[in-house]
């Protein structure tokens, strides 16, 4: 019996070019990935028309297909299961389509352009040019920097939801005999974190996981306490994530270097043995102690920039979350949150950062209210609407404020304002944290923590959203649509010439 999951994942495989275009599959908290031979077959407009389909995201190194959360994690099992060695069978049709004509082409009555259409082009365009602009070495690097972390993204929520509850069972008194056993289940994990890191660096660069994970378990080690450096005694997990990233990126050069010199016969014996030891001895003698320093001043800079120039900072990272995205350059924030996660139980930055979503939903609905007659476009946006909320802006962005332009813009004021509220009380001693990375929005509030009690941390938080909200779609709506408020009779944006409307959808 087919399920609505099996069925999405159906639907994909033909319009991203069939099994033997698919190269990898792997899947984050919102996002199936595709490694694919050949970009040119996907039929983008065919997977837009998808039911389950929020967004699409081509980044030079995937192909993301943004389906949501919950959803992602049973379509991806289920697309994985069909890539057999089958011959490719040809795409459902839908009702009422032509067998003759191409995925993704609407029924015969439909209206074949609107208002959502073009901005959909448009934004189609737009990640095109980014992706172009993007395949540098040094963001490609970053987004396999992005690789390592994503997948412990569920771990991360996890443990985070259940170290919040312990933490409210503890204030609160109750429960005291279950309150030790939650603290293993939620500290298990980040004690361990650091063997994750180096497996899954180790794969993402081409090396042998495990090698990776073996190198990397040197950080979290107890007994590099009996190990001193420079006078200095090591302490179990000093360096952390970093240090565990840069051991495993070492053995992976390592292993490497084995694989091109030492004879096949002896390879299976001396390549692991080479690639542990040398790497482990400069991961104890020099690699623990740098990245311990580094962790540490990250910790420090972070606490120092939000407690000293917290409305200001809030502020500027507000605003230019949404252009780092455009950009790829988030990605670098990754190792960050989750050394802060690490040191602190929770990180600063992403309540700050959440706010450019709430910037984003509000300008969507000021769209939404001046552009009342354009019913396809309000379509668009109530659909997006849901996932905007919950902290997936992919559709908003690509579907609405990106193809008009200025509302990007506005966006980014709502951000910058939701990020300085949270800033000026940081300011004042009520830092705001998250105990995990990937959700924001509303799905936030369950992994929130702060040193001023849950429902403090929660009242600033939701402040900042509101502040969010209100300025995206303030300024937006007085500022961030121009000539953009009537339309004409065909649905199109004030029945404008192409050009016209081009240069409407530009800043």
């Amino acid at each position: 019996m087919r399920t609505p999951d099996s069925t999405t994942a159906a639907a994909v495989l033909p319009l991203v070019g069939g099994p033997a275009n698919v190269l990898t599959v792997a899947h984050c908290m919102t996002r199936l990935r595709l490694g694919l031979r050949d970009l040119s077959l996907v039929d983008e407009e065919g997977l837009r028309a998808l039911p389950a389909v929020l967004g699409l995201v081509a980044d030079g190194l995937s192909f993301q297909i943004v389906l949501g959360p919950g959803t992602v994690a049973r379509v991806a099992p289920a697309f994985e299961a069909l890539l057999t060695p089958a011959t490719d069978a040809p795409a459902p049709l839908g009702a009422g389509q032509d067998p003759a004509a191409p995925p993704g082409t609407a029924p015969p009555g439909t209206t074949p352009v609107t208002t959502a259409d073009r901005l959909a082009r448009r934004g189609a365009e737009l990640k095109a040019a980014r992706t172009r602009r993007n395949a540098t070495p040094l963001k490609l690097f970053l987004r396999r920097i992005a690789d390592v972390f994503v997948p412990l993204i569920p771990a991360l929520i996890g443990c985070g939801v259940i170290a919040g509850l312990n933490g409210l069972l503890v204030n609160l008194g109750v429960l005291p005999g279950l309150t030790p056993a939650l603290t293993a289940i939620s500290s298990g994990f980040m004690a361990l974190i650091a063997v994750f890191v180096g497996h899954n660096t180790a794969k993402v660069f081409g090396g042998t996981p495990v090698l990776g994970g073996a190198v990397a378990a040197v950080v979290v080690y107890a007994g590099v306490a009996k190990v001193t450096v420079l006078g200095v005694t090591l302490a179990p997990g000093q360096g952390g994530v970093l240090g565990a990233l840069a051991a495993a990126l070492l053995g992976t050069y390592v292993e490497r270097w084995c694989r091109r010199w030492v004879p096949p016969t002896l390879d299976v014996l001396v390549t692991p043995t080479l690639t542990v030891l040398l790497t482990g001895l400069v991961t104890l003698y020099a690699l623990m102690y740098a990245a311990g320093e580094l962790s540490a001043a990250i910790g420090t800079a972070a606490a120092w920039l939000l407690s000293t120039t917290g409305a200001f900072a809030g502020l500027v990272l507000g605003a230019l979350f949404l252009p780092l995205v455009m950009l790829g350059l988030h990605q670098a924030l990754i190792p960050i949150h989750t050394t802060l996660i690490e040191q602190q139980g929770y990180t600063v930055l992403l309540p700050v950062l959440a706010m450019a979503g709430a910037g984003q939903v509000g300008a969507a609905l000021a769209v939404y209210v001046r552009l009342r007659h354009d019913t396809s476009l309000r379509t668009t946006i109530r659909s997006a609407l849901p996932a905007g909320l919950l902290g997936v802006g992919e559709p908003l962005i690509y579907g609405v404020s990106l193809p008009l332009g200025r509302p990007f813009v506005t966006a980014c004021a709502g951000g910058a304002a939701g990020g300085a509220f949270i800033g000026f009380f940081s300011m004042l001693g009520d830092r705001v944290g998250s105990t995990a990375i990937g959700p924001s929005g509303l799905a936030l509030f369950p992994l929130l923590s702060g040193n001023r009690g849950l429902g403090v941390t929660a009242a600033i938080y939701a402040g900042g959203l509101l502040t969010g909200y209100a300025v995206g779609f303030a300024a937006t709506y007085f500022l961030g649509l121009g000539g953009l408020t009537a339309t004409g009779p065909d649905g199109d944006l004030g029945g404008a010439s192409p050009a016209r409307r081009a240069e409407q959808a530009t800043v």
